[in-house]
């Protein structure tokens, strides 16, 4: 897997691992030395909070539910440009990532597939921003307070969770 990454997205990507509020499943070892490259492919995924961070703005994924928007980081892309992308290829919506990741994971999609080093970027955007979905794939901005089913259920507690320190650094 190391050859599909130069060392520039090595290094990203563990530069985002460290930087990350928080980190799961083993994240900060899934890494091995920048010289070795990481050990696995990457996925970057962006929550997109809205102005009051009582939203969230979600995909509908075929099989993995409700989902933020994001996928796998292509050759040569950090995981930062690969989160701005899938936001933009699925949602239509241009946003600046906030600075600080705001998670680091390590999950398996499919029984079939190797596990992902998975980042979480956060961002902030108006629900008023129009939405141009790919096809197949609707976007919608759901209420912090609403369930929503997906393949990873852990993930609402997460951006939750973020989204309440987002609140305290905002002072909102």
């Amino acid at each position: 897997m190391r050859d599909e990454f130069d060392r520039r997205v090595a290094e990203a990507a563990a530069a985002d691992v460290r930087l990350a509020r928080m980190q799961f499943d083993g994240a900060g070892q899934w890494l091995t030395t920048v010289d070795q490259g990481p050990s696995g492919p990457l996925a970057a995924e962006v929550w997109v909070f809205d102005e009051d961070l009582a939203r969230v703005l979600l995909v509908h994924h075929r099989w993995r539910g409700w989902v933020p928007p994001g996928g796998r980081v292509e050759s040569g892309e950090t995981p930062r440009a690969g989160a701005r992308r899938e936001l933009f290829e699925e949602t239509g919506v241009e946003a600046e990532l906030l600075p600080e990741p705001a998670a680091a994971t390590v999950r398996s999609y499919r029984s079939d597939w190797p596990a992902t080093l998975g980042l979480s970027f956060a961002a902030m955007a108006s629900a008023a921003t129009p939405l141009v979905t790919e096809a197949g794939q609707p976007a919608a901005w759901t209420s912090l307070d609403e369930e929503w089913a997906s393949y990873f259920p852990e993930d609402a507690s997460r951006v939750r969770q973020h989204a309440r320190w987002l609140r305290e650094v905002c002072g909102r």
